[in-house]
């Protein structure tokens, strides 16, 4: 049996799934606390319409995605202020007309293989460029959040009473808009884009089971995505299965585990 570590390019796939799965759930746990689990289905499927105009017009279809994610996170927001009793309806808006523009869009696309590897992504096809480009982001995405920690937090749970405490909501609300925007974008080019919203959710989901402050749901989420990331490498290296659908399906398997652990202890 082969070692997994004697290919170059699963070394690769280990370094920008740890990387995704440290700065992903770090941004998830706010997303979930905001009511806005479904923003990463969004904010995927808008990335697609991005992707579709790169490799239509002959442009990197990263840029495009990272375009076409901001536009579609600004476009939540200011959506979500203009009818703040019906917020979530800005999610299921944006994810229509990011499904709609991607769709046409695709039409213009001479070879389909380019835009199908970003729907389940391509980990292990990971360049050394887009090793260095994914982990220069996630080091920024990583110290930004770290560092607006508690005024993302605040935000996440009272929005009015951090504006009344004096939070720079507004300025803080875009920061995280854009740190969302390249975070889907990048993990869109190795996770896929209709597993990218999964790996934001199941793991925070899985954390808040057992955690019982803010800190523990990032830490143990961090931790839950990072052990499906491995296991997920591990057993399609092996066994021969989509990388990206392999990592979800084992942290969806860990989530029903707890569940049924949790019910049987009660």
């Amino acid at each position: 049996m082969p070692s997994i570590l004697q290919y170059d390019f699963m070394i690769r796939a280990f370094i920008v799934g740890i990387v995704l799965s440290i700065i992903i759930p770090l941004i998830g746990v706010i997303v979930v606390l905001k009511r806005l689990s479904m923003m990463g289905d969004a904010l995927s499927h808008s990335s697609l319409a991005g992707v579709a105009a790169g490799l239509a017009f002959g442009f990197n279809p990263i840029i495009g995605a990272v375009v076409a994610t901001l536009l579609a996170s600004l476009s939540i927001e200011a959506i979500r202020k203009k009818i703040p009793e019906f917020s979530e309806m800005s999610i299921a808006i944006i994810l229509s007309a990011g499904i709609g523009l991607a769709g046409l869009l695709s039409g213009f696309i001479k070879n389909a293989t380019g835009f199908n590897s970003f729907l389940f992504g391509s980990i292990v096809a990971i360049s050394n460029f887009e090793l260095i480009f994914v982990l220069f982001t996630g080091l920024i995405v990583f110290a930004s959040l770290i560092l607006l920690h508690k005024e993302l937090f605040f935000i996440a749970i009272d929005e009015r009473g951090a504006i009344l405490s004096g939070v720079p909501v507004k300025s803080t609300n875009f920061i995280f808009t854009v740190l969302t925007a390249i975070t889907v974008s990048i993990a869109a080019r190795t996770v896929g884009t209709l597993i990218v919203s999964s790996m934001m959710v199941v793991p925070v989901a899985c954390a808040m089971q057992l955690s019982k402050s803010y800190k523990q749901t990032a830490v143990l989420s961090i931790i839950f995505a990072v052990l499906s990331t491995l296991l997920g490498l591990i057993l399609s290296f092996y066994i021969g299965l989509k990388p990206g659908a392999t990592i979800v399906s084992i942290c969806v398997c860990i989530l029903i585990i707890i569940l049924a652990i949790k019910k049987l202890r009660s």
